[in-house]
């Protein structure tokens, strides 16, 4: 088979792990290589060109998930972003117990210990789960992974608030999984927090963050951070064709949700995120949010076309009592290119588990299945 042929035939269906760049990224990025090689703190032209192509890339960000251009703090990736919310519910409570200290005999968190407690889910990607691990190895915070449940897939609001304490200081739950799609209720966990958190405040509880990993769901669904009602969102380029490098939504940054730096250095990003801005990066994020922002709705149209195919046909060539589509829990809505399934039978060692996600109508013109 030649070379040609057998390339022609590949069928890439790993979207959730990355994309890959859209012709428009590419040029964006390209371009900004070019032309935008400045320093964006720089008042020469190179210089200004960098500035205004960060500056424009922050406001179509901020328009992709209905919040406002000072919003958004640019970071390496979905990682970083994750660890800086971390950190930064770590540090806000920190300056809550001092605050709420009289002395040593009041009965506000001390009575439940000191030590900061994050909550999460059990299906977190790595970037939050290992974070949450190593500070609790290190005694330096408490974490519950709550359990999804068998029933819906959904970390369920109340079995996250059940895991609430005194010393809870972070609710960091994904809005979607990566493996089976499932959507997690976050605007039902914001509303609940932000009531629990009128009664916390009377007895001088810490304020209790909200943190959801977007990462998977931008590109194939509507993400909007008013209706969420979110403190904070992950944002991760290479999931909506874009370049490695992500972003961090921050409701009202160092004003009405804190955010406490990981690095310090020469003060870009307002001092929350310091360090020479990666312009071409940038820019190729900012325009990949453009496209997300004008074609969210038909990529999630083509895309759930093209997995309810995909699960159709497996139903058909393997027969129901064989293939088990473990995604599908009445009541729950899910991602739309994302199909998780197990082939059940004998000589199989257990139930195989496979987990399949496929792309935008722009990728699927370059590789037929994907």
């Amino acid at each position: 088979m030649e070379n040609g042929s057998a390339e022609s035939r590949k069928v890439y269906m790993d979207y959730n792990a990355t994309t890959p760049l859209a012709l428009e990224v590419i040029e964006a990025v390209s371009e900004a290589m070019r032309d935008a090689w400045g320093n964006p703190s720089s008042s020469y032209i190179a210089g200004r060109k960098a500035k205004e192509i960060i500056t424009n890339a922050r406001e179509s960000l901020a328009r992709m998930v209905g919040g406002r251009p000072e919003d958004i703090v640019f970071t390496s990736g979905g990682t970083e972003a994750n660890n800086l919310v971390i950190h930064t519910a770590l540090g806000h409570f920190r300056e809550s117990w001092e605050q709420s200290q009289d002395g040593p005999g009041d009965s506000g968190p001390r009575a439940a210990g000191t030590a900061p407690h994050i909550i999460t889910s059990s299906v977190e990607h790595d970037s939050v789960r290992l974070p949450l691990e190593h500070l609790v190895k290190e005694g330096l915070a408490e974490a519950t992974f709550v359990p999804v449940s068998v029933r819906s897939g959904q970390a369920e609001v109340d079995d996250i608030l059940a895991a609430v304490r005194p010393t809870t200081c972070l609710v960091s739950i994904m809005l979607a999984n990566n493996e089976t799609g499932v959507i997690m209720p976050i605007s039902e966990l914001s509303q609940r927090i932000r009531a629990l958190n009128r009664k916390r405040t009377p007895a001088l509880l810490p304020r209790i963050l909200v943190h959801t990993d977007a990462a998977q769901m931008i590109g194939k669904g509507r993400v909007d951070v008013q209706e969420l009602g979110v403190d904070y969102l992950t944002i991760v380029g290479h999931k909506f064709y874009a370049p490695r490098i992500g972003a961090l939504y921050v409701r009202g940054p160092g004003t009405t949700v804190p955010l406490h730096p990981m690095l310090f250095g020469g003060g870009q990003e307002r001092n929350f995120r310091p360090g020479t801005e990666n312009t071409p990066m940038i820019a190729g994020l900012g325009k990949a949010a453009e496209l997300v922002s004008r074609n969210w709705e038909a990529y999630e149209a083509h895309m759930q076309d093209v997995r309810d195919y995909l699960e159709a046909r497996l139903e058909a060539s393997f027969r129901k009592q064989r293939i088990h589509l473990n995604s599908q829990f009445t009541g729950s809505k899910r991602l739309c290119n994302t199909c998780n399934f197990s082939i059940l039978g004998p000589g199989l060692q257990g139930p195989p588990r496979f987990c399949s996600a496929v792309g935008s109508p722009t990728t699927w013109r370059k590789t037929p299945c994907g």
